[in-house]
């Protein structure tokens, strides 16, 4: 097993951190976003087998899944990085289980829906 950094040090080993330095915990989204990749009917659109894989990886990392919809430069530049809730509520990892003894987390909303597309002037004149 590879050596679990500390979450708070800002260093996960992808240049990513949970951490909430203010808290003194980890962050682990209070729901599941709205595309989150465990829920029923492939929203994320993820190639067969693809969440099988991210599921192994970190599962063999003794680690956990950052919420896509938290991630740098995705929907939302603004958000911090989260634990991804449908990860978290299905395994226990050394991660998890180390974050939750030893520091605890702190809930956090996933980030809002996109806003819809805007109409165009067919779509708004009904035909």
């Amino acid at each position: 097993m590879e050596p679990v950094s500390d979450p708070h040090r800002g260093d996960s080993g992808f240049g990513l951190s949970v951490g909430d330095p203010v808290a003194g915990k980890s962050r682990l989204l209070s729901r599941q976003c709205d595309t989150c990749i465990f829920a029923p009917g492939n929203l994320m659109h993820l190639t067969p087998g693809r969440l099988r894989e991210l599921v192994q990886e970190a599962r063999d990392r003794e680690s956990f899944v950052i919420c896509h919809d938290t991630l740098p430069h995705y929907r939302h530049p603004d958000v911090k990085p989260g634990i991804c809730r449908g990860f978290a509520d299905r395994y226990r990892t050394t991660a998890l289980q180390l974050i939750e003894r030893l520091w605890g987390f702190v809930e956090v909303a996933p980030p809002p829906p996109p806003p819809p597309p805007p109409s165009t002037p067919d779509e708004e004149a009904g035909t």
